[in-house]
């Protein structure tokens, strides 16, 4: 079983979920492995499949900003200073019939990457002493802490939470499920503060240089493979056609999606 990866342009919200569902079928059809890389543009929040649309329009934070829902679940995302991810794993696939499993494989590959970079991360886990955002109290996802998120120390970053620097959430398809998941580079600077979250940048001293993105997200998926036993394909060109993409775009571009709850 090879890995498949695509690293694609940034795109538009609706664009980029269409595409995210069509690696789905991708996965099922090979019967291995897919991922895709990519960005935003503009800058967009993503809503948890299941969050209320009600709390959206209520957050001020956002107003005017380009807002598109996800099939996976969690909280709100602000696009455009992140890199997102995303993983499909046919469920016949030891990742893909546990769910913590698939989530604590990507995120624990990330954090050996980030320490070859010479950031040092951290897997967060619950305890007992600890009382964390729940994982419905909060709109925005880096606000939220579930097990397995990745944390790294900085400047007001409290010492049994730290700062979320990676969050993933997850979709389980009829064959496949389907994993969302964005590392934060840095500030997003077009929000109001209350949505925009440190990043690596912010967090570590001397800050990380854009430069230095795509090398560490080579070097964590030469770690997914790694863990998987597998190599890497890194297909060359967009993942799928362009038009084929937009036309199942328009489901994601309707009101009906995007306010469905």
């Amino acid at each position: 079983m090879t890995l498949h990866v695509w690293w694609d342009e940034p795109a538009d919200g609706p664009c980029n979920m269409a595409a995210d569902e069509l690696l789905a079928a991708e996965a099922f059809d090979r019967g291995t492995i897919c991922m895709r890389i990519y960005g935003w543009q503009p800058v967009t929040v993503s809503l948890g499949g299941f969050q209320r649309g009600v709390e959206a329009r209520a957050e001020q934070s956002i107003a005017g900003v380009a807002i598109v829902r996800r099939p996976s679940g969690g909280g709100a995302i602000v696009h455009g200073s992140d890199l997102t991810y995303a993983a499909a794993v046919p469920k016949t696939h030891p990742w893909g019939g546990r769910p913590q499993l698939l989530y604590d494989a990507l995120h624990e590959t990330m954090r050996q990457s980030l320490g070859a970079f010479g950031v040092e991360a951290a897997l967060w886990r619950p305890a007992e002493t600890v009382v964390a955002p729940a994982a419905g109290d909060r709109f925005f996802c880096f606000d939220r802490r579930s097990s397995g998120d990745l944390v790294v120390g900085g400047p007001g970053a409290a010492d049994d939470l730290g700062h979320k620097v990676m969050g993933s959430a997850q979709r389980r398809l009829a064959a496949t499920v389907l994993q969302h998941g964005s590392l934060l580079v840095r500030r997003n600077l077009d929000v109001a503060p209350a949505a925009s979250h440190p990043g690596l940048d912010d967090l570590i001293g001397g800050g990380f240089p854009a430069a230095a993105v795509r090398p560490l997200v080579t070097a964590w998926i030469a770690a997914v493979a790694g863990a998987l036993g597998t190599e890497v394909v890194e297909e060359s060109g967009r993942f799928q056609d362009e038009q084929l993409v937009r036309e199942k775009a328009r489901e994601f571009a309707s009101e009906r999606w995007t306010w469905r709850r």
